[in-house]
């Protein structure tokens, strides 16, 4: 019986993380933020409030923010930097590399407004490459939540985790559906709904898309089996390989661009160990434009409608 997922409310992913930083905080004396100039956005203002001496406001100087963060982890802190994604990544690349990747520092980016979704900002702020960036450096641990819950979940296992960490979330209320005291593991996917016809594989906003679109299929007499990928590096290849023996077929969805995201990891598992017809959700070669979120992911190709037309196409390929 395929399982049913209802929400009672929507809460945006940013602010899963400001909670969970707060208890990050409360947790480890050692937890200290940073932030560039963004602390509403990043929802970060109850953990200055209660923290006050573990708070540093960069500015607007997000590479100094990354060498400030490394610092501090070097004596033994561990810092969580925040800003939004396309600032968190695209601009101080050359400082995450060299700085925290290469030089292994416990760092957390938590990186906010990520994908279309940012909305009315428009492209220059929809970085769709962020994925790509962060999942191609050594020892680099990716994380894309799917909702509130899960977020504040990922914000804490990230802080028990050593190592450097990118967490990705977003700025729009979201359905939140995922269990308030689940257990976060960093690497393993979750299985969302069983089927047996096609596995759809989805990570951030678009879990929720995939789990719409999979209700819909099942009218359409189409059994589809949806997995969480919250994190992409690791990635849960035993997961994703036991599910396509078992389909055949697969769709994967994301709010990235398919070059360099989640699709292209799947790809690559599939091909080392059993290919299997798989279609892309996600934004091609493109960057964004201003619009609303909802009105962007329909435009863009990146709803559940466009999982239920990829999953009609790959079925065709089986």
């Amino acid at each position: 019986m395929m399982k049913k997922y209802t929400y009672t409310e929507k809460k945006d992913t940013r602010s899963g993380f400001g909670e969970g930083l707060l208890e990050a905080g409360r947790r480890n004396k050692d937890v200290v933020a940073l932030c560039a100039d963004l602390i509403g956005s990043l929802k970060m203002d109850a953990f200055i409030e209660e923290f006050p001496e573990r708070f540093f406001q960069v500015g607007i100087a997000e590479a100094n923010m990354i060498g400030m963060a490394a610092g501090l982890a070097t004596a033994g802190k561990i810092p969580f930097t925040g800003t939004f994604a396309n600032f968190a990544t695209g601009r101080v690349y050359d400082q995450i590399r060299q700085s925290v990747a290469y030089s292994g520092k416990n760092v957390k980016i938590a990186a906010s407004h990520a994908g279309l979704t940012l909305g009315e900002d428009g492209a220059t702020h929809q970085i769709l490459e962020d994925i790509g960036l962060m999942k191609m450096l050594p020892e680099m641990t990716v994380i894309s939540p799917c909702d509130f819950n899960q977020t504040k979940a990922a914000t804490l296992a990230a802080m028990e985790f050593d190592g450097p960490v990118y967490l990705r979330f977003g700025r729009p209320k979201w359905p939140v559906f995922t269990d308030a005291n689940q257990e976060f593991q960093i690497g393993k996917g979750e299985l969302m709904i069983e089927g047996t016809d096609v596995t759809i594989i989805a990570t951030g906003h678009l879990v929720w898309e995939a789990i719409t679109a999979a209700e819909e299929l099942k009218k359409q007499g189409i059994s589809a089996e949806v997995i969480n990928i919250h994190t992409i590096k690791p990635l849960d290849d035993e997961l994703i390989l036991k599910s396509t023996n078992k389909t055949g077929a697969i769709v994967t969805a994301e709010e990235h661009n398919i070059l360099g995201g989640l699709g292209e990891s799947v790809a690559r598992v599939l091909a080392l160990n059993n290919p299997t017809p798989q279609e892309f959700v996600g934004t091609n070669d493109t960057f964004g434009e201003s619009g609303t979120a909802i009105e962007l992911m329909k435009k863009y190709g990146i709803d559940s409608s466009a999982i239920i037309s990829k999953v009609q196409k790959v079925l065709s390929r089986k």
